[in-house]
């Protein structure tokens, strides 16, 4: 059967559609324009650049500044998308030129036609719903986008820090379970001083919950919205009903507490909250990263390298080695992590680039940051589920490992003064002779007193219990 079309004309001209298609011609000049990426927006992005028009509506319709069935049809058309409806509708890229105007008229033009059938009309006839004079009704793509983004940047956290509270929970029943294991503690990849392993799997935990308050301390800004700002922050074209209204009536659709930005000029024109939670992203990507180094590191081996830990054996670890089975959670882990930190430095350079009373390159920002978030959401359930909780511990290792060491010399430092330890650690590891037995043949120590200095676990606490 032929394929039907219709045509639309816009101030560039006409173009023919597929007569089935729900976008207009706007939407199509981005497709045409924007082949970038491959990746289309965010239906998340989507769902919430929605939420603003149905509250737009709403309001427009309430202070009687939008016809009554207009609006009716409009809130009807933006349920349907909100219930997964329509999306292979939203067909432009992520990446665009126009500071994001080409996602605002792909939402516009899909209402738009959406509405136009419920009233009774055909899609593509802009007399009975208008993309710009109805669905975009006192609003500009300028206050539209950003306050998109944050909301999708609320919602997209709130899945990684359930997601981190999970991994935090498994790390912590770790360090109770590893918590009688002596283990030999490495600076510099060099021996240093006996801790337990339940403390290294702690200090992980640590690291996690901090960087999970620090991203939702990040977070609050982007509550602080610019709805009501129109262009540049001018509020041109937004009527007064509209503009005092807008706000709270996105944050009953949204579930959140939003709040309008006292300076609306500034509101419009910086990014910095985007770029502060890209920061703690990072952040937390740097933390877990250096984790996942460590992991690898305890478990290397098993029988040539560390060999501390067990990590849960997932896949065959060669094409050509038999038996052989590699880290292969907190190695995909670390590429997130490597992923999240260039996306930061995009997101810093994009925040930094806006010119005057506009920063034009908010979609690609939304592209990066909004990846950071789902990308490290990922990483992080993987890493809980498939490696933390099925963590074992090499008991036997670790204490070969303390047993050989030299490093609780470090102990009989306030006892004997370092330049004497010293000679004993070289002594020790040139014969082979153990630490203690030097000290008391050299008549450094009491014996009772040196194996209370040497108790391994009294070594792995603050140094107040045992002087």
């Amino acid at each position: 059967m032929e394929k039907e079309f219709r045509t639309e004309s816009d101030s560039v001209g006409e173009l023919s559609l597929d007569v089935g298609a729900y976008y207009g011609i706007q939407t199509l000049r981005a497709k045409e324009n924007f082949e970038i990426t491959g990746t289309k927006l965010n239906f998340a992005f989507v769902r919430n650049v929605v939420l603003i028009k149905k509250a737009a509506a709403i309001v427009n319709k309430s202070y009687g500044l939008l016809d009554g069935g207009k609006a009716d049809a409009i809130i009807a058309a933006c349920d349907e998308i909100l219930h997964g409806k329509h999306r292979k509708d939203f067909i432009v890229d992520a990446v665009q030129g126009g500071a994001g105007t080409s996602a605002n008229m792909n939402v516009n033009e899909v209402i738009a036609n959406i509405a136009i059938e419920h009233l009774g009309g055909k899609k593509g006839d802009y007399s009975v719903i208008s993309p710009n004079d109805d669905v975009n009704m006192e609003q500009s793509t300028n206050d539209v986008i950003p306050t998109a983004g944050k909301l999708t940047v609320l919602s997209l956290a709130k899945e990684l820090l359930s997601e981190l509270k999970r991994l935090d929970a498994a790390l912590t029943k770790k360090a109770k379970e590893f918590n009688d294991i002596l283990k030999m503690g490495r600076t510099q990849l060099q021996d240093a001083v006996p801790m337990r392993l339940g403390q290294a799997f702690r200090a992980f935990a640590t690291a996690v919950a901090r960087s999970s308050e620090r991203i939702k301390s990040s977070l609050s800004e982007m509550r602080t919205i610019n709805m009501g700002a129109t262009a540049i922050g001018t509020a041109i074209n937004a009527r007064e009903a509209y503009f005092s209204h807008i706000t709270e009536e996105l944050s009953l659709l949204s579930g959140e507490d939003l709040k309008r930005a006292e300076d609306l000029f500034d509101g419009t024109q910086n990014v910095d909250g985007f770029a502060a939670v890209s920061g703690t992203l990072k952040a937390l990507a740097v933390n877990l990263s250096k984790m996942c180094n460590d992991l690898r590191l305890m478990s290397s081996g098993p029988r040539t390298g560390l060999g501390e830990i067990i990590l849960p054996a997932k896949q065959n670890g060669s094409s050509i080695m038999p038996g052989k089975i590699n880290p292969v959670i907190p190695e995909v882990v670390n590429q997130v992590c490597f992923l999240v930190i260039g996306h930061d430095v995009t997101v810093t350079m994009a925040a930094e680039a806006g010119q005057l009373e506009l920063n034009a390159f908010e979609p690609v920002i939304f592209y990066q940051i909004f990846e950071s978030l789902r990308a490290l959401t990922g990483a992080v359930r993987t890493l809980s589920d498939n490696c933390i909780v099925g963590i074992e511990a090499n008991r036997e290792r670790c204490a070969e490992w303390v047993n050989r060491s030299v490093g609780i010399v470090t102990a009989l430092n306030p006892y004997i003064g370092y330049l004497k330890a010293a000679e004993i650690a070289k002594e020790s590891l040139r014969t082979g002779e153990p630490i203690r037995d030097i000290v008391l043949r050299e008549g450094l120590m009491d014996e009772k007193k040196l194996d209370e200095v040497l108790d391994p676990l009294l070594l792995t606490e603050p140094c107040g219990s045992r002087l």
